[in-house]
């Protein structure tokens, strides 16, 4: 199966354990492996014959940006469970959101979540 890599998809939003997080918000990055065929795409040059990667860009920043859950892992299945609903093409999605600052005294490393959907 062939797979689209789309990487660093930035977004503020506020998802997040703590109150202030769901006040303040804080950046989010994404970034999603899309698997399909694109054999048909590689012979027709027709963006009809694969993913319009930027409605995937639209959809991943709209749901962190309008989302306000307690755990990132709610975030990150709503995300991998939307692109599957909105193309249709896709046979599975892989999906790692990152939290490069969480707000974990201390602690200057980043927490990401990573989960694959498949129809």
């Amino acid at each position: 199966m062939d797979c689209i890599d789309v990487t660093g998809i930035r977004a503020y939003g506020y998802t997040g354990y703590l109150p202030e997080e769901q006040v303040l918000g804080q950046w989010f990055e994404v970034d999603v492996k899309l698997w399909l065929d694109l054999k048909s795409a590689g012979k027709t040059d027709a963006i009809a014959d694969t993913v319009d990667y930027r409605q995937v860009i639209n959809l991943v920043q709209h749901l962190i940006k309008t989302s306000k859950f307690a755990l990132i892992e709610r975030l990150v299945a709503v995300i991998a469970d939307s692109i599957l609903q909105e193309c249709d093409r896709l046979t599975q999605v892989q999906v790692t959101l990152s939290k490069p600052a969480a707000p974990i005294p201390d602690f200057a490393g980043k927490i990401s979540i990573c989960v694959t959907r498949s129809r």
